[in-house]
């Protein structure tokens, strides 16, 4: 299955339903995103892979006499999207695939994606498309999934939770093998470089990520995304066990990391 087969089926469809909590659990990157993205109050913004819009509606906070513009292959995740109270002419979102999208050519003073640029087929034409739609100087940042180290509580706790259900079959494989794209930061440079951009720099920033106010609720969450037999009792007492250890006061917690990517459309 395409990545956006997927983000227009069963998968798009759970992050629409669950909006808050993928929001919830995504945001202790928004900071590293958003000064990275250094974005200004009359600059025009492109959100690609705005999915239910929570990051273009923060970047309408910084450019608040310019405009932002959310791009989304997902129908389910756009209509998400509009369906939340907005400031009249704050944002505009369109239903697209950023790598063809007919953007204005030089419409935006900056790009910024919280996890939406790993899905391209053909990562230096969809780069060099985006580039394109950046006036000369123009601003790239973004964030991609950074590999879990060896031993840390996030792939023990993720391995072991895919174990429980037979393999990943929480997230489509076509899905999760597009997630690791960019996991490498010397190909990522590569391909902004082939794209056309220049001062490309990628640093790696972590963050506690919640799946729950507890073990129980964080097991529901998880499972939810099953595909598949329906999860047995046993199943789901199991895959509380997991994340029981990583319970603290302010819900359950696992460290993760991301790669925060800038670069510039050259002058």
């Amino acid at each position: 299955m395409k990545a956006a087969e997927a983000w227009n089926g069963s998968l798009g469809r759970h992050w629409a339903a669950h909006a808050d909590r993928y929001d919830a659990m995504l945001a202790p990157f928004d900071a590293a995103l958003f000064d990275a993205a250094a974005i200004g109050v009359l600059d025009r913004a492109l959100d690609i892979g705005c999915g239910t819009g929570g990051t273009s509606r923060a970047a309408a906070r910084f450019a608040a006499r310019g405009r932002v513009t959310g791009v989304d292959v997902s129908e389910p995740l756009v209509a998400r999207a509009l369906s939340a109270h907005l400031r009249d002419g704050a944002v505009t979102f369109e239903v697209g695939d950023a790598q063809a999208h007919p953007f204005e050519p030089g419409g935006f003073d900056v790009a910024i994606s919280r996890g939406g640029v790993m899905f391209f087929a053909d990562p230096v034409a969809a780069f060099t498309h985006i580039g394109e739609a950046l006036r000369p100087g123009g601003r790239l940042a973004f964030v991609c999934p950074r590999p879990a180290p060896p031993g840390g509580g996030e792939r023990e706790a993720l391995t072991r939770l895919a174990s429980l259900v037979g393999g990943d079959q929480a997230v489509d494989t076509s899905v999760a093998a597009a997630m690791a794209s960019l996991s490498d930061p010397e190909r990522t440079g590569a391909v902004l470089e082939a794209a056309g951009f220049e001062s490309v720099s990628v640093r790696p920033v972590s963050a506690a990520t919640r799946w729950g106010a507890d073990a129980a609720d964080a097991a529901d969450f998880f499972l939810s995304r099953k595909q598949g037999p329906r999860v047995t009792d046993g199943i789901r007492a199991a895959a509380a066990d997991v994340f029981r250890p990583y319970e603290t006061p302010e819900g359950v917690l696992l460290e993760a990391g991301t790669w925060v990517v800038t670069a510039r459309r050259p002058h």
